[in-house]
């Protein structure tokens, strides 16, 4: 698992991606196509986003874990979860006005694990396979409908573990070093779903602070250069 370093802070926030158009035939690029396109995009700006519902009391925990081998170099986990004072599949009151990628099927489970993006679970249950002989690092936490995490001091879990050649799971220790797990954006984002886009990002064994530790984000639009958002 790759641990990112802790360096500028910022917050859960919105970015503004104007979407771009390019009506060449297909196919066919040319300068002034490119040009057009670079000119039609507005550099990525950052907006606060408004206080979102709180859920003080959410849990989730991981209530078992069943491990079968997958022939001879591999093994299949089964994970299921108990979740508290939280509704899966429910809309989160202010989705709508949020207007930031909105599951139609409610609030979830953000399961992720190492270097994969993640996977929404809407049911408290999923099955991966993995090589023989790995370690890995699962996070999973709840979400709200529009994929903002819940960060009440119980609403995740981090499970990290290893496998033997003959698909047993050890469980490992848990580092108590700073860490940082990144979440949204996820994936590819066409025509109106590029207006209000979620930088979410969970981070474990330190506080965000001006003085402390810090998270840096390099954004860009497409064939621009990055840009540097620190608060």
């Amino acid at each position: 698992m790759k641990l990112f370093s802790l360096l500028a802070i910022t917050g859960i926030s919105m970015l503004l991606l104007p979407a771009c158009n390019n009506n060449s035939p297909a196919g066919k690029t040319t300068t002034s196509d490119t040009t057009n396109k670079m000119e039609a995009v507005t550099p990525a700006m950052l907006q606060s986003v408004s206080g979102s519902p709180e859920f003080p009391n959410a849990s989730l925990e991981i209530k078992n874990m069943e491990h079968v081998a997958v022939g001879k170099d591999s093994t299949k986990l089964t994970f299921t979860f108990t979740v508290k004072n939280y509704e899966l599949k429910a809309q989160t009151a202010d989705g709508a006005a949020k207007g930031c990628n909105n599951s139609d099927k409610g609030q979830h489970i953000h399961f992720i694990l190492d270097h994969q993006a993640y996977k929404a679970l809407y049911e408290p249950k999923n099955e991966v396979t993995v090589a023989n002989g790995t370690e890995h690092y699962l996070i999973c936490f709840l979400s709200r409908s529009y994929h903002e995490s819940i960060k009440s001091k119980n609403a995740y879990v981090v499970f990290h573990f290893k496998t033997d050649e003959k698909s047993a799971v050890t469980k490992m220790d848990i580092p108590t070093t700073p860490m940082i797990f990144y979440s949204r954006p996820k994936g590819d984002y066409i025509g109106k779903d590029t207006s209000n886009i979620l930088l979410d990002f969970y981070v474990l064994n330190c506080q965000l602070s001006p003085d402390g530790y810090k998270v840096k984000a390099d954004i860009a639009n497409e064939g621009q250069p990055g840009r540097h958002l620190t608060a």
